[in-house]
């Protein structure tokens, strides 16, 4: 944010950029602000910054986006892969992705086509980050020993943090929670020094014991005459929802735990943390006390504290017993036979406590002491000394090695399996495995499953078909800030023990509970959806059905559910509750509602768009605040609501509807004729972009001024990209047809377009699918592209690319389109033009490889969706000027 203010402030390079004077530097992330605003999708000349995890890039990457439609994921795929500097921090953690990125800019690679070295298709670049790494090449930017004599980075080279470590109480009573909490209690002064101390777990039970100990500790004890002291703790973990895991992050801040915080500390700060505050997050403290970990994540941690050398800090590392009992050996012989593969976690247990936890602190101990006492000298110059060392030293090497976490093993990533995750229109194919390999490498790794909570489900019609389902969750489309990603085992355990805690309240509630349990859903009701993903439905769950009573087949059914779960997404009723601070909540004891965040009658801030701010006169603020933060409005991007078929108008609703546009209404209830009474309805803001598409909907626009808007603005796209003339004359013909196919009367009747004028591109709906049956405009579309007057000066590849374009500009002929509903031609004219749309698509992919042609594709449907943006954006400016930013506010805050 701060290089896009400056780049306000420097127009020569704002321009040698490509970025007009009004274009400010796109910014995409996965959390934030700029969270699934999907900018980096708006247009693929401009330069963009997009920050996101290995799961996010390498899965759409390889066409197989989580949480993106099919007909979506090679425009994703195309963005990513060509004319990307991939940046890949800590990358000592994930071999196999860098791996896979090699391969992504290695142009002589057989991933890419026969034409991948030619100028036309941008090239990719790789930059690896790591502290703990490998050198790949001699071509490395590294610390040498002029960077010492740098006043800053000396300081913080030579930071002070002595280890000490502590060995195994003779009290077998107290567990590794007590003893942590007990040398963190210690740092703190019992209370009474305002340090900063962060309490490193391996596992996310024992960072909830530990913050519970610490908090008794707090208590004090009247009979002993030790009193209670005021502390402050935060637990940083995963499986979180992601909007809690903001405030988390507000929470750090606040209280100094954040890098060059210049907050002054008032009194003892505790965090514990698992894995998760190792990376990707600039954590700071005074003091640290850790359980034993492999080498490079105890690197990690030791990072965690003193960062900018301002201070001394203690790393205290508490040890298990490295001697087994007499209960312990034959489990621990047994565990050691077995093949590594086939260890259960309880033999990993074991061999970590008795076998590598030796190696991990041997290798700790091979740092060097520090000067004048015992403890060990864990500076990051002393770590980088280490590894010197061990560059000549072969013995010290493999000390290191053996005490270091070995990469993964990774499949080949080969053009076959590539070429099977490009087909997207297949919705099913045998030679389409799961991405993950390719992107963690084959790990042990639980099972995960993603929780969402939601006030409105599409499911309470009993006529509501899968197909439905996932329409709906395409108009109101599930947000990152409402995901809660935890072992699906869990998940499973946690959603039968509240599907039962809400049966037991509905029928017989507590004193004080009656009230809350009328609200409560009955046995029939749906209350948790799981979704795949491509956002197909799996199964729909009813509360009677999460009771499984009955006898084998109930238990069958639960197997089959429990298995369901797995590496999904759950939609659950929010009136099932289970949520606490983020986390999931096993208690199953409190009868409260989860918020979720499609309650519109709950002012909230995570499904926003921002815009900029205006003063009560309706000014334009065209400044900053005093942090240099643009000023927005926090805009919520859809609403949903329920609402009788013939709803009452008034002159508030009408003034409402001039800025919210309707997505999809779902019946939900039916009168005595078994006509829809009542429909649920999502709304999109007009301005808010909730999903890829949404942004290419407009009012009434006719068909010949889309068509002559998209060719401008293909044209402008091929002209800012130095494209060969004749690649942008099949842009332009291809822009200037796409269309077609919308003029016919089926077309039009589908979309509801108005009688006079047609035919129209766009209009304002209602779409009533029945009358479309199934018919492809692309499809239709296909014919006028010979007819243009200028296709026939171009070569034969350079033909086929063109009507390629326009079969593929919705994310279908990859390699197959539909024909139904389509009547310009004898069905089997139909059928052998749908035999060359999937021929066609071979031969081009041949030719540019799958990122290349995927790149060329989303240049027409980049310029399709900008035309269609900028006629809406003109169409919203007569709808929303007259009503300022705060009534905006009031209206959809309060729903």
């Amino acid at each position: 944010m701060r290089l896009r203010r400056w780049l306000e402030s420097q127009p020569d390079t704002k321009q040698r950029l490509g970025l007009d004077a009004n274009e400010r530097l796109p910014i995409s992330t996965l959390r934030g602000q700029f969270a699934d605003n999907r900018e980096w999708l708006s247009d693929p000349t401009l330069p963009t910054i997009v920050v996101g995890t290995v799961d996010m890039v390498g899965s759409r990457l390889l066409f197989e986006g989580y949480g993106v439609s099919r007909k979506m994921r090679p425009y994703h795929a195309g963005f990513l892969g060509v004319d990307t500097l991939f940046v890949l921090d800590e990358a000592h953690l994930v071999p196999p992705f860098e791996a896979l990125l090699q391969s992504v800019v290695e142009v002589d690679s057989p991933l890419h086509g026969e034409k991948a070295a030619s100028p036309v298709v941008p090239r990719s670049m790789l930059l690896t980050l790591s502290a703990t790494g490998r050198a790949t090449s001699d071509a490395v930017l590294q610390i040498d020993d002029r960077d010492l004599q740098h006043p800053v980075a000396g300081q913080r080279l030579n930071a002070v943090k002595r280890l000490t470590f502590h060995e195994p109480t003779e009290d077998e009573s107290l567990d590794m929670s007590a003893r942590l909490a007990a040398e963190a209690w210690s740092l703190s002064g019992e209370g009474t020094l305002p340090k900063r101390i962060i309490v490193f777990c391996n596992s996310r039970d024992s960072a909830i014991k530990t913050e519970a100990a610490v908090a008794s500790l707090a208590k004090g004890d009247k009979k002993q005459g030790i009193e209670q002291r005021d502390i402050a703790t935060q637990l940083f973990v995963g499986a979180r929802r992601v909007r809690e895991r903001q405030e988390v992050a507000d929470w750090l801040k606040a209280h100094g735990f954040i890098a060059g915080s210049k907050v002054t500390a008032k009194l003892p700060s505790f965090v514990f943390s698992t894995s998760a505050g190792e990376v990707g997050v600039d954590l700071d403290a005074d003091h640290m006390v850790s359980d034993l970990v492999p080498f490079e994540r105890m690197v990690q941690r030791f990072g965690r504290v003193n960062r900018r050398g301002e201070g001394a800090a203690e790393v205290r590392v508490v040890l298990e017993r490295d001697e087994p009992n007499a209960k312990e050996k034959p489990a621990l012989k047994k565990a050691l036979a077995k093949p590594v593969r086939e260890r259960k976690a309880t033999d990993h247990q074991l061999v970590a406590q008795f076998d590598l936890a030796r190696k991990f602190r041997i290798a700790i101990e091979a740092l060097p002491r520090v000067e004048g006492s015992d403890a060990i000298n864990v500076s990051p110059e002393a770590l980088r000394q280490l590894k010197i060392r061990a560059a000549d030293d072969n013995q010290l090497g493999e000390l290191l090695n053996d005490a270091t976490t070995q990469p993964p093993l990774r499949p080949a990533l080969t053009r076959p399996i590539l070429d099977a995750w490009s087909m997207t229109s297949l919705e099913k194919h045998s030679a389409r495995p799961n991405v993950a390999p390719w992107l963690r490498g084959w790990i042990d790794e639980e099972p995960q499953t993603t929780v969402v909570w939601r006030r409105w489900l599409p499911t309470r019609s009993a006529r509501c078909s899968d197909s439905q389902i996932k329409e709906f969750f395409e108009a109101a489309p599930i947000h990152l800030t409402e995901k809660l990603e935890s072992r699906s085992n869990e998940v499973f355990t946690w959603l039968l023990k509240h599907a039962a805690r809400v049966v037991k309240l509905r029928t017989s509630p507590k004193k004080g509970d009656e009230e809350i349990a009328a609200q409560l859903p009955v046995d029939d009701d749906v209350v948790a959806i799981v979704l795949d993903h491509s956002g197909g439905v799996t199964c729909r769950m009813t509360l009677k059905q999460l009771q499984f009573d009955g006898g084998k087949d109930a238990q069958n059914a639960k197997k089959q559910f429990e298995r369901d779960l797995q590496n999904r997404t759950l939609v659950v009723d929010r009136r099932l509750g289970g949520i606490n601070s983020g986390l999931l909540d096993q208690s199953a004891k409190d009868a409260t509602f989860a918020e979720s965040a499609d309650d519109v009658d709950r002012p909230r801030d995570w499904i926003t768009q921002t815009e900029t701010g205006s003063d009560e006169t309706g000014n334009d603020e065209t400044g900053s605040d005093e942090r240099g933060n643009d000023k927005t409005i926090p805009i919520p991007a859809f609403r949903i609501v329920e609402q009788d078929v013939e709803p009452a108008e008034n002159e508030d609703a009408s003034r409402i509807d001039r800025l919210w546009k309707t997505c999809l209404r779902l019946p939900i209830a039916r009168d005595d004729q078994d006509e829809p009474s009542t429909v649920l309805i999502v709304q999109k803001y007009r301005r808010a972009v909730t999903s890829e598409e949404s942004r290419s909907t407009s009012s009434e626009l006719s068909l010949d001024v889309h068509l002559s808007q998209t060719e401008a603005e293909a044209t402008r796209l091929a002209e800012r990209l130095q494209l060969p003339d004749e690649l942008k004359l099949v842009l332009r013909i291809a822009a200037r047809n796409h269309d077609h196919g919308k003029n016919t009367e089926r077309w039009q009747n589908a979309f509801s377009a108005p009688e006079e004028g047609r035919p129209f591109a766009k209009t304002s709906g209602p779409f009533r699918n029945n009358l479309l049956d199934g018919y492809r405009h692309e499809f239709g579309s296909l014919p006028f592209v010979p007819r243009d007057p200028e296709f026939e000066s171009l070569s034969e590849p350079m033909r086929d690319l063109a009507l390629h374009l326009v079969a593929a500009h919705h994310g279908f002929a990859r390699p197959v389109i539909r024909v139904d509903g389509c009547k310009d031609a004898p069905p089997s004219q139909l059928e052998a033009r749908a035999r060359d749309v999937a021929l066609r698509f071979a031969r081009l992919q041949k030719q540019w490889g799958p990122w290349g042609l995927a790149w060329l594709e989303s240049l027409l449907r980049a310029a399709d969706q900008r035309a269609s943006a900028a006629a809406e954006a003109r169409e919203d400016s007569n709808a929303v000027t007259a009503t300022t930013p705060n009534d905006i506010k009031a209206e959809v805050t309060h729903g």
